[in-house]
């Protein structure tokens, strides 16, 4: 967890080794990557079989939630106290080097340690999923029919406090500048996730989209 000067300690876990120049442990960019977006990659193994499974996820505080099917491996094999590794990586732009060696990517990733707990208790249950949805289209929840008790025996919810983490940033123009004689055109090429036209359901719409959905993101 982020210790007093709000950055998570370097450990033997989270200590960035190659490119540890692009390394960053504080806190807030840490929270800011993982709030960028709500795709993540959970990885966790299984008698020697590693696995990464892309899911939906949210954070409160230090905490970051992501739920599923109570039946999937996932949250069967994490709920009984397994610890997961949860990824998020946003992809910036192309950074088109004169050479193959020093072409790259500019990207903020950030990679989180922890041990996830199912929640159990059904007020928080309900507060969480009313969070997820507020943040993924803000006003929908309200909207919603109301979930029945079978699906909501359906999804497991799990919950981890952040032991370790840690972020790795690039955001640079190609490092070969010594090579500017090169003849071939170098530089970035900004990449961004953007919102499409909402496309209505094919039985038509019964009520009015929210639009502060279409500026919620990024």
């Amino acid at each position: 967890m982020p210790t007093e000067n709000n950055s998570f300690t370097k450990t033997a876990k989270n200590t960035v080794k190659r490119g540890h120049k692009r390394a960053l442990y504080d806190a807030d960019t840490v929270y800011s990557i993982l709030d960028s977006h709500f795709l993540c990659h959970v990885a966790f193994e299984v008698e020697g079989q590693p696995h990464a499974i892309p899911t939906c996820h949210w954070r409160e505080g230090n905490k970051l939630y992501w739920h599923g099917s109570s039946k999937s491996h996932m949250i069967q094999h994490l709920s009984k106290g397994n610890p997961a590794c949860v990824t998020v990586t946003q992809l910036d732009g192309l950074v088109l080097a004169r050479s193959a060696f020093s072409t790259s990517v500019n990207y903020r990733s950030v990679m989180c340690y922890g041990t996830p707990q199912l929640v159990e208790d059904a007020k928080e249950w309900d507060r969480q999923m009313e969070l997820f949805f507020e943040q993924l289209a803000p006003g929908r929840w309200p909207q919603l029919r109301p979930m029945t008790a079978q699906e909501r025996k359906a999804t497991g919810l799990l919950v981890m406090e952040i032991e370790d983490a840690a972020a790795k940033v690039r955001s640079a123009p190609p490092g070969d500048a010594d090579e500017s004689e090169y003849p071939v055109w170098a530089g970035v090429v900004p990449l961004k996730t953007v919102v499409g036209q909402p496309q209505v359901a094919p039985e038509g719409e019964a009520a009015p989209l929210n639009h502060s959905i279409m500026t919620n993101f990024w």
